[in-house]
């Protein structure tokens, strides 16, 4: 394995990770205060900020850790801030 650094920097974003079965809000906490959304589907949706890659796999491992099947994961482009238009007659 090198020691060589791609050179790129990972900053916290907003991730969206969806696995299968439905999970209540309480466990929240246990992941690191995310939001968790049952869908209808009979997944949850786990969403909210992650610091960095290191955060990100810490929560990926307590996913593995019980049992449950990851579907997908998402990292979440934030959307542009809304500028009001000034209205210049």
């Amino acid at each position: 394995m090198s020691d060589m650094s791609t050179g790129k920097q990972y900053d916290a974003g907003r991730y969206e990770i969806r696995v299968e079965g439905r999970l209540d809000s309480r466990w929240g906490a246990w992941f690191d205060g995310m939001a968790l959304t049952p869908e209808s589907d009979g997944t949850t949706n786990i969403h909210g900020p992650v610091l960095d890659q290191a955060a990100l796999h810490g929560l990926l491992t307590k996913l593995r850790d019980v049992g449950l099947p990851l579907i997908s994961v998402t990292r979440v482009r934030p959307e542009p801030p809304v500028v009001p238009s000034i209205d210049r007659r």
